[in-house]
């Protein structure tokens, strides 16, 4: 009885082995896992996902809802998905924002009081995620996009390697000194000069002005109205190794473009401010020159006003 219990208990051990042997060989079961992970590498890469926007996403919101995607999708993708990345694969967003524009509203007879109450992200839109593809095409666009201010010429330029994307209007810092109290000093208000970069983006700008250094929250409009302020991000500059604390930021009276009107900062319309900010992330390259000699859309070239007398002082 016992050797046939023995005998019973090897044979079944034999048919186990040789079935873990047909079912599960060594060599496949690695071949398997291998292929398991390069199709979730190979999903991440080229795959695109979509995000539906399931209410209506307002402007006062809209930057915690582009956060919210990121944080979410971010650990997916194996590049570094981020807000600029986000939009620029979603172009119609920017094209959404730019509408807000006050002046723009007006044009359409729709008085805007509030524009952070303005819708950003319709309901029922879809969001892309790019893919690894179309990421790293985004990301080596904003590596060779270029930030060109002129500043006698009232002109902000967006280059990607030498081609011209936009021009827009802007105004530029006035030619005198005066006294700030947010600095505590009196100050040279010429927009400065110099090559460098984007260093910072404030989102949610506070209104303050320097001269008596009060926060204000509603403007006078150039068409006679008040309002209130509207939130569209404000970039900051570094020139030379320098912050001469120089935004470039809207303003809510475009009368003032094409005029030395700043304290030193470079205001566009709105609608413009928003372009801008979508091509200029973080690092993006910047100069601000001061270059009496351009060449018109004609090709003939055109002596500026030396608005800042520099020539006179030389």
């Amino acid at each position: 009885m016992k050797k046939l219990i023995t005998f019973f208990i090897i044979g079944m051990a034999i048919i186990l082995l040789f079935t873990l042997k047909l079912c599960c060989p060594k060599d496949e079961a690695l071949n398997l896992s291998s292929k398991l992970v390069n199709t979730e590498v190979f999903s991440k890469s080229n795959s695109v996902k979509k995000v539906f926007v399931k209410k209506k996403v307002l402007i006062e919101n809209y930057f915690n809802y582009l956060d919210s995607i990121v944080e979410k999708y971010q650990h997916l993708t194996p590049y570094d998905l981020n807000e600029h990345v986000l939009v620029r694969a979603n172009p119609w967003i920017i094209d959404t924002l730019q509408n807000t524009d006050y002046y723009r509203m007006m044009a359409k007879d729709s008085f805007v009081y509030n524009q952070k109450k303005m819708i950003a992200l319709p309901m029922g839109n879809t969001l892309v995620i790019p893919n690894s593809i179309q990421a790293k095409k985004i990301s080596d666009r904003f590596q060779n996009t270029l930030i060109d201010i002129n500043i006698p010429e009232f002109k902000l330029r967006i280059y990607e390697d030498s081609i011209k994307l936009f021009e827009f209007p802007i105004r530029v810092g006035t030619n005198e000194k005066k006294y700030l109290k947010m600095s505590g000093r009196i100050q040279d208000l010429k927009t400065k000069t110099g090559k460098g970069s984007i260093i910072s983006h404030v989102r949610n700008p506070r209104y303050v002005n320097p001269v008596n250094n009060h926060e204000y929250f509603v403007t006078k409009r150039d068409d006679g109205k008040v309002t209130k302020l509207p939130q569209i991000p404000f970039i900051e500059t570094e020139l030379n190794g320098l912050r001469h604390g120089q935004l470039i930021h809207p303003t809510t009276n475009p009368i003032t473009l094409g005029k030395a009107y700043s304290n030193g900062c470079i205001g566009t319309k709105e609608a413009d401010a928003w372009v801008i900010y979508y091509y200029a992330p973080i690092n993006t390259e910047t100069q601000i020159r001061y270059n009496l000699s351009v060449v018109n859309d004609r090709g003939d070239t055109i002596r500026l006003k030396d608005i800042y007398e520099f020539t006179k002082k030389n």
